[in-house]
């Protein structure tokens, strides 16, 4: 599970098996979400996390965006 950062108790991390289009999870105590990060951030789906949370995590993705492609290019795209 290459974890890409943390901030504020959530933690922004791939599956090593995920697959594209390019998005990350984000995980608050025990609830989880995913957000698509290619064109935009938009979150695809979400379980056990409160709007503020969601709204918070969705903050932090699209301040971090270029870090979280970046970083999925780095894992995935290996020969």
């Amino acid at each position: 599970m290459p974890r890409i950062f943390e901030k504020d108790g959530y933690i922004f991390f791939f599956y090593s098996n995920d697959h594209e289009p390019i998005h990350v999870h984000v995980r608050k105590g025990n609830g989880e979400a995913v957000f698509l990060v290619e064109d935009e951030v938009f979150l695809r789906e979400s379980e056990g996390l409160k709007v503020a949370e969601l709204t918070k995590a969705e903050l932090l993705a699209e301040a971090n965006r270029e870090l979280i492609i970046r970083s999925w290019h780095e894992h995935f795209d290996r020969p």
